[in-house]
């Protein structure tokens, strides 16, 4: 491969990067935090590639070498510019097994929101409805954002939480009974309900339930992830 198509390569690597990151296709992958980080590596790589087209342009005609290993730089570009995967959802869910795999112990547990109904991030739902023994959520009416799981008749809400980027994402499930209607797999639903206390064992995969009181579709959040 002729070096000056390396570096065109680079360029369009580079322009890739920059791309996503300069609106909310990069929240597909990555944190809100990475954006920076993503555009300094897109830009380093465009200027490296620039440097070096007019520097091989500039001398004498470089040494050309062979093999076709660096045309796989074209295909992050080509995902980017012609599929634009979007985010993770419900089959992701799927493959992470039947429970709550991230629910972590806390000691404390802050105060809920005053607003009523509280709205809460679906992790910390499923984290109180698990572990709080202060029973913060008792008869307390809630609110959730996430999207459509289904496990065979059984619905579920749920929300990936990502502590670097989409690969390491991990599903937080809450399943929904009561005022519901038959909604497609990966719909956003803003849910409205109260926790039904004790829902939340290990038979169950310590997924809690809620029962709902309203429902409303919702378009998908540019940022889909919880931190």
């Amino acid at each position: 491969m002729r070096r000056d198509t390396q570096h065109v390569l680079l360029v369009l690597l580079g322009g890739a990067l920059l791309r996503i990151a300069a609106d909310d296709t990069y929240l597909r992958y990555v944190r809100p935090s990475h954006r920076w980080l993503l555009l300094a590596a897109g830009a380093v790589i465009v200027v490296l590639a620039v440097t070096g087209l007019l520097r091989d342009r500039a001398g004498p005609p470089p040494h050309e070498h062979g093999g076709h290993t660096p045309w796989l730089l074209l295909a992050p570009v080509l995902v980017i510019a012609l599929v634009a995967p979007p985010a993770l959802g419900a089959d992701a869910v799927g493959r992470a097994g039947a429970g709550n795999a991230t629910v972590q112990a806390s000691d404390v547990f802050g105060p809920l929101p005053p607003d009523d109904p509280a709205e809460l991030p679906v992790a910390e739902f499923v984290q109180r409805a698990v572990w709080d023994s202060t029973g913060s959520l008792a008869g307390r009416e809630v609110v959730l954002t996430g999207f459509v799981v289904r496990r065979g008749a059984a619905v579920e809400l749920a929300r990936l939480t990502i502590a670097c980027c989409a690969a390491d994402a991990r599903p937080n499930r809450v399943r929904l009974v009561g005022n519901l209607d038959d909604h497609a797999t990966d719909t956003w639903l803003q849910v409205q309900g109260v926790l039904q206390e004790g829902s939340a064992t290990a038979p169950t995969g310590l997924v809690p339930t809620l029962t709902v009181t309203a429902a409303t579709v919702v378009p998908a959040p540019p940022d889909p992830y919880e931190y």
